[in-house]
């Protein structure tokens, strides 16, 4: 662990070398995009079937499985002679990148929709992906992979990654093209990825060199399309994505992801005076199942029951005082002198910003 935050470290620190020494220019293409040139989002339900008990169990998904059944020219006459647990209802989604076209294939991401307990080894039957205006935009299908494993038997569960939700890559395939407009018919609009009025100017005024531009607000510049280009937009994009500007500082970032354990620290972080207080707490709950039998001659039957058990280790707590104006290196010495984990990293930044210590956006993803 020390090891791993001592690279952490070196690399934090390789990063406050001035930006000047490292890049001089950024590509205007690398922080920018065409306005109006967006993903869309398209959703679905469908039913995942082949699952090894582990499907769900409500009557919404037997009816469903049934007109399946029906659609398909399968007679059946109720649908609870379906098995349960065999199949999952689920919630398909995905992102059409733009210009996206008929036949080609995207990811897609698959949810239970009810209790059921893993998606693991199941297939997704073929699915329609509709736009929010009800358009059927996809045709998803395939074999779901969720990267992980979820077992249960007689109370005791092992989880290795989240198994309710997984993934197909390119298990949809599109079935209509995807009109994108790029601009009006003498402009388009580049809007920046961040809004930074530094660097909108700048923005502005290299593309100035190749035609007309102006910064309309703190992260869009409207430019006019030269005559020439006017019917060949996409090679003026292409001069424009590759003008060079001067890059600017950056905002001090925190951004701690909780479902990993990831913290990524930028290097312009600053503290106030704190003081940072952690205890080591392990918490192990066991289930043993059991039977009550009847006393000797006695009327009654044999009941069982589980018996759960909770057991809280507390270590001693340790307190690290921080001196004002602190900084990454400070921050990251400070926390391993304690011997603090990733996620408890995460709830001790989270912990300052509420105080008013940490000095940066704290983002939490």
């Amino acid at each position: 662990m020390k090891k791993l935050i001592a690279t952490i470290v070196f690399i934090m620190m390789t990063m406050m070398i001035p930006m000047q020494a490292q890049a001089a220019t950024v590509k205007i293409g690398d922080i920018t995009h065409v306005k109006g040139v967006r993903n869309n989002q398209i959703v679905g339900y469908g039913i995942v079937v082949g699952l090894p008990g582990t499907g769900d169990n409500s009557r919404s998904t037997q009816l469903t499985n049934k007109l399946l059944l029906m659609n398909l020219g399968t007679i059946i006459e109720q649908e609870n002679y379906i098995q349960k647990g065999s199949s999952a209802a689920v919630i398909v989604t995905a992102t059409v990148p733009p210009f996206a076209k008929n036949g080609d294939q995207i990811d897609v991401t698959v949810s239970t929709l009810a209790d059921a307990k893993s998606l693991e080894g199941g297939v997704l039957v073929q699915t329609i992906l509709k736009a929010p205006n009800g358009e059927a935009v996809a045709v998803a299908q395939g074999p779901v992979s969720v990267g992980g494993v979820n077992a249960r038997s007689n109370g005791s569960m092992t989880r290795t990654a989240i198994t309710s939700t997984g993934r197909i890559p390119g298990g949809a395939i599109m079935e209509r093209d995807i009109d994108t407009e790029i601009g009006d018919a003498s402009s388009v609009t580049l809007s920046l990825d961040h809004s930074d009025y530094t660097m909108v100017s700048r923005v502005a005024q290299a593309i100035s060199q190749v035609a007309p531009a102006k910064a309309i607000d703190g992260s869009s510049v409207q430019v006019t399309i030269p005559s020439k280009f006017l019917n060949d937009r996409i090679t003026f994009l292409s001069i424009l994505e590759n003008l060079q500007v001067s890059p600017t500082a950056e905002r001090a970032k925190v951004v701690v992801n909780e479902r990993t354990g990831t913290v990524v620290i930028g290097s312009q972080v600053k503290l106030l005076p704190a003081a940072v207080a952690h205890g080591n707490i392990t918490v192990t709950v066991s289930t043993t199942n059991d039977v009550s039998q009847p006393n000797s001659f006695a009327q009654g039957s044999s009941v069982g029951f589980s018996n759960s058990t909770i057991g809280v280790d507390k270590g001693a707590g340790s307190v690290v005082k921080m001196n004002g104006n602190s900084n990454l290196n400070d921050l990251v010495n400070a926390l391993n002198s304690i011997g603090v984990t990733p996620v408890d990293i995460i709830s001790i930044l989270q912990a300052l910003k509420k105080a008013g210590s940490l000095q940066a956006d704290l983002q939490v993803i």
